[in-house]
């Protein structure tokens, strides 16, 4: 009898919206404590500034209501679990215009309560089942928001990364959305049942060909916390080091996950 099928994991629209909103007031007060030698910081991203990063987590929520504004699309045409994968393709025209936008804004405080203010507005009447073209494609408003919270937790660590002793918090939903989505991409990449990826306490998924485990310890098991997941999902730690630093486990043959990662540019 072949595997069943497994089913594509759902979120509760109601909260990924709370969570994008809790996350980037997250932001919204941290930006405000920021000196300007410190919005002048290097970020872990190439030649982006600590001002540019700011700017670009502006723009990554703005879009939500920009999306709104346009004409909807017919159908979605971008399935949540392609979105990770379709990134890189706009990887540099995000950049440009991230830098565009922190080299036209003094006031970063102004921007980002503008866009607060712009999203919560939005986000009081839009159904969640509106569909919206978004860069990436066409997709419905309820998985629009589980990629923000992707986008807004990935770059808050990029931001305490930066800033030291800032330490923004993770609103425990977004964090979770988060999470699931890009483990769940990775079974999507690597489809199979011979490998367990544990990432308490938001997600277990199965992955990789090969022998199929159904009761008991799995013969091939990583485990690692959220935040280690999302930066070897996205490139900012390297499996390796990740090892070397015990903040990963990994056991069994087919445990090595390097040639899957990164998921997301």
């Amino acid at each position: 009898m072949p595997p069943a099928k497994k089913r594509t994991r759902t979120y509760d629209p109601t909260r990924t919206r709370a969570a994008v909103l809790a996350q980037f007031g997250q932001v919204r007060d941290a930006v405000r404590t920021l000196a300007p030698e410190q919005l002048a910081l290097p970020t872990r991203l190439g030649d982006w500034t600590v001002r540019d990063l700011i700017a670009h987590l502006a723009m990554t929520v703005a879009s939500v209501g920009r999306a709104l504004e346009r004409d909807e699309p017919a159908k979605p045409g971008l399935a949540l679990l392609d979105y990770p994968s379709v990134t890189a393709a706009h990887a540099a025209a995000v950049a440009e215009s991230s830098r565009d936008l922190a080299g036209a804004t003094p006031d970063l405080d102004a921007l980002c309560a503008r866009t607060g203010e712009d999203l919560a507005r939005h986000l009081a009447t839009a159904p969640h089942t509106r569909v919206l073209a978004t860069r990436a494609g066409a997709m419905t408003l309820a998985d629009y928001l589980v990629t923000r919270t992707v986008e807004l937790v990935v770059h808050t660590d990029d931001l305490n990364a930066a800033v030291p002793g800032l330490e923004v918090p993770y609103d425990r939903q977004a964090l979770a959305a988060a999470t699931r989505l890009l483990a769940d991409a990775l079974a999507a990449r690597a489809p199979g049942g011979s490998t367990e990826v544990r990432i308490p306490p938001y997600a277990v998924v199965q992955c990789v060909e090969g022998p199929r485990h159904t009761r008991g310890t799995p013969p091939n098991v990583v485990e690692t916390d959220p935040l280690t997941w999302l930066r070897l999902a996205t490139g900012r730690l390297a499996w390796t080091d990740a090892l070397a630093a015990a903040k990963v486990s990994a056991s069994g043959e087919r445990a090595d996950l390097s040639g899957l990662l990164p998921l997301m540019a």
